[in-house]
């Protein structure tokens, strides 16, 4: 059993309506979960996975774990108060190991029927915090989830003109409102949903942004409570 000290209470009567996925960054889950238990370390999250599978609550789920730091997603600034926090063992630059991804997808179900949370709300560190934190990372499979229901993908038919304005709105219409610069907005939407690709913005960044908009609107699944 670890239980870590670094919660409170979720501010002015919030619910969870997001999932937040990170990764640890140490190669050591074991040393991951001590920290995250640590009252010096002022971090901690609702969940933590090992590379074997072994999932650890750390704290319970309606009390308010730090895990988000400074962000937003949509309308939300205090990503704390209206998230459940899930560490994946992971150093961020190796593929997360099949255990650790089957244990995934069996918590999140849970979680996801336990506080209503729609497959558009579950989302990355990187989603929340562009240009600040880029985990889950680039080697995690948000395919795998989405083909299962427990996050989503676009896949757009056809690229569109690049129009820059259009791109920042759409990406503010589906959530990434944490900051309005696109050289940070362009590498977090890339992590998430064009793993890989590299260069200035094009065509098909666009019509990605776009589509994300016009199928999940971040307005839509936000409660106010």
């Amino acid at each position: 059993m670890h239980r870590s000290p670094n919660c409170g209470p979720r501010r002015n009567g919030a619910t969870p309506d997001i999932i937040v996925l990170h990764y640890t960054a140490m190669p050591d889950w074991t040393a991951a979960r001590d920290w995250l238990c640590n009252e010096e370390a002022e971090v901690s999250a609702h969940y933590l996975i090992s590379p074997q599978g072994e999932v650890v609550q750390l704290v319970d789920e309606d009390k308010r774990a730090w895990h988000a730091g400074a962000g937003a997603w949509g309308g939300v600034e205090d990503v704390n108060s209206r998230s459940i926090g899930i560490e994946l063992s992971n150093d961020g630059a190796s593929p997360f190991s099949a255990p650790l991804m089957d244990a995934l997808e069996a918590l999140l179900p849970d979680i996801m029927a336990r506080w209503s949370v729609p497959p558009e709300r579950v989302i990355g560190h990187s989603d929340l915090a562009p240009g600040r934190k880029v985990d889950p990372g680039p080697r995690f499979d948000w395919t795998r989830l989405a083909r299962g229901g427990m996050a989503i993908s676009v896949d757009p038919p056809d690229a569109r003109t690049v129009d820059l304005t259009a791109f920042l709105s759409d990406l503010a219409t589906a959530g990434y409102t944490a900051s309005t610069d696109p050289d940070v907005l362009l590498p977090a939407l890339r992590l998430r949903h064009r793993q890989g690709h590299e260069g200035p913005i094009d065509g098909r960044d666009c019509a990605i942004a776009a589509q994300l908009a016009a199928r999940f609107p971040v307005a839509l699944g936000e409660r106010t409570s």
